[in-house]
């Protein structure tokens, strides 16, 4: 059965001899990441209401969809890690 610990930066499942660890440390930049995607569609949605800048509207919303796939990628990849558990 995993060993589950909560520390304050950590989060660490050990099974058997090795530990699988999620550093919550990446709030800021989730939560920054979160603002900006707002910003984009929130100014996109602006710029789509009018002809001349429906182009821009566009951009902005494909930028913001493309940063919603990417999201929960770099949050695996920041978040955990693997390591060695040394036996002493």
């Amino acid at each position: 059965m995993p060993k589950i610990e909560d520390q304050k930066k950590y989060l660490d499942i050990q099974v058997g001899k090795t530990q699988l660890f999620f550093n919550k440390n990446y709030k800021l930049i989730s939560l920054s990441n979160d603002l900006t995607l707002g910003l984009w569609f929130l100014i996109g949605s602006i710029l789509f209401l009018f002809k001349s800048t429906q182009t821009w509207g566009t951009v902005l919303f494909i930028l913001g969809s493309a940063q919603l796939l990417i999201r929960p990628v770099l949050k695996i990849i920041h978040a955990s890690g693997v390591k060695k558990i040394n036996n002493s």
